[in-house]
């Protein structure tokens, strides 16, 4: 699925287009369908356009992986709402990309569920060894999946582990294929139709499972156009500002609902599980002021233990590039 919006005003967009803006006249973005965030009001009522000057190309994606791939191939420029895993994944195997902002953290939004039949919770999970689960593989629900079972004492090894984008997963589960589907967003909706968590967002946080998502984009087109990213993130900025006051729900949410191909209601209850930390606090410590850095080694190594990759990097200082979110909070 794709939608474009038209430059609107030929005069006032060739007027905001200076320095490093005249080289792109048009930009591909990648999102997430049945992912509601306040970035899709921006996108559908046209405010990224207005401020940029440029035309914006929204594609859709299944998985982060499939993103980053569109970003090796020069095919997206920039991805929202970019999965941490599958941004470690990438850039551990060589692909230079840059986290530019936090775009939302999910902890209840991300997780695995186990088939009803099998009646296996958190006091019974040794018993899924053996068993068949459908996993995204690189992805923040791979991420958390391995961290659970290793959390459990599962031996991995045991299961039958199968790469299934979530909506697959989902229907895998309804069907009685797998035992267990790991997800997110309108996939882990429908999982849990058919199933239970093993463990709930607040229980993953305290073991250190953390599920943050980023802006993310190819570090040279990035240093090539550093004005249209700064003004990107502050389009964004200004639509969560905007959801987190709280003042414009009923306005924005039938927005959202409608670009993100879900209804009222789910949207209304996936949102609710969302937080959109703001520009100040996303320059903290906290994010990428050093935790995000941290968090991705510790999310490589994971990965490199369990196989899934074949080496971390020393550090993953250079994938964060604050500098385009700073300059985006100094024109707020």
């Amino acid at each position: 699925m794709m939608t474009r919006r038209k430059l609107m005003g030929a005069v006032a967009g060739a007027a905001m287009l200076t320095g490093a803006q005249a080289a792109a006249q048009e930009s591909t973005v990648a999102y997430f369908l049945e992912w509601p965030m306040p970035v899709q009001y921006a996108k559908a009522t046209g405010m990224y356009e207005d401020a940029m000057g440029i035309d914006i190309n929204w594609v859709s994606f299944d998985t982060g992986t499939a993103m980053s791939a569109a970003m090796a191939s020069g095919d997206v420029q920039l991805s929202v709402s970019q999965g941490v895993p599958p941004f470690v994944v990438a850039t551990s195997a060589g692909q230079d990309l840059q986290i530019l902002d936090v775009a939302v953290s999910y902890s209840d939004n991300d997780n695995c569920v186990v088939r009803a039949e099998l009646e296996i919770d958190k006091d019974s999970a040794d018993e899924l060894e053996g068993k068949k689960v459908a996993v995204p593989l690189g992805t923040a629900a791979h991420y958390g999946f391995l961290e659970q079972m290793n959390h459990f004492g599962v031996d991995i090894s045991t299961m039958d582990v199968v790469d299934m984008a979530p909506p697959d997963g989902a229907a895998a589960i309804a069907q009685g294929a797998v035992d267990m589907a790991c997800g997110w967003g309108g996939a882990l909706r429908r999982m849990k139709e058919h199933g239970n968590v093993l463990l709930t967002g607040a229980e993953k946080e305290d073991l250190g499972i953390l599920v943050f998502d980023v802006t993310s984009g190819p570090a040279n087109w990035v240093a090539e156009n550093s004005d249209i990213v700064a003004q990107f993130l502050a389009v964004t900025a200004e639509a969560n500002a905007m959801w987190n006051s709280g003042e414009n729900t009923e306005e924005m949410l039938p927005v959202i609902a409608k670009d993100a191909g879900m209804d009222l209601e789910a949207t209304r209850e996936t949102i609710a599980t969302f937080v959109f930390p703001p520009v100040d606090e996303q320059l903290t410590a906290k994010w990428l002021g050093g935790g995000a850095q941290e968090f991705m080694q510790g999310v490589a190594n994971v990965f490199v233990e369990a196989g899934s990759i074949d080496a971390a990097l020393d550090s993953y200082a250079n994938a964060v590039n604050a500098a385009p979110l700073e300059s985006a909070a100094g024109g707020m």
